[in-house]
């Protein structure tokens, strides 16, 4: 089984994103988890240990800051349950990115 972390910075003002609310869904957009960013940012342990499958972050961006993406939606396979698995988001008022992390 897997773990979840995640990371949110934000890229325009060049520092951690406190403060916001993410959850964590299957893919069927059962929740399994929610969680809200420390102040550097971080939610360590997101929701239940998880099997091999897709699953969904959402990222209530709205709540931290005004911008173009009020909510960012990602969406991830796990293949490889026996490893740790951390979900980084680079936020920006009007851009995005993710990838996967270590």
């Amino acid at each position: 089984m897997s773990t979840l972390s995640t990371h949110v910075l934000d890229t325009a003002a060049g520092r951690p994103a406190a403060g916001v609310p993410v959850r964590l869904e299957t893919r069927a957009g059962e929740p399994l988890g929610e969680g809200v960013t420390d102040a550097d940012g971080r939610v360590a342990a997101l929701g239940p240990e998880l099997g091999e499958g897709d699953y969904v972050l959402r990222f209530d961006t709205a709540s931290y800051a005004t911008g173009f993406y009020p909510e960012v939606v990602v969406v991830f396979t796990i293949a490889d349950a026996g490893q740790h698995h951390h979900v980084p988001l680079l936020l920006s008022p009007y851009g995005y990115s993710t990838y996967r992390g270590s």
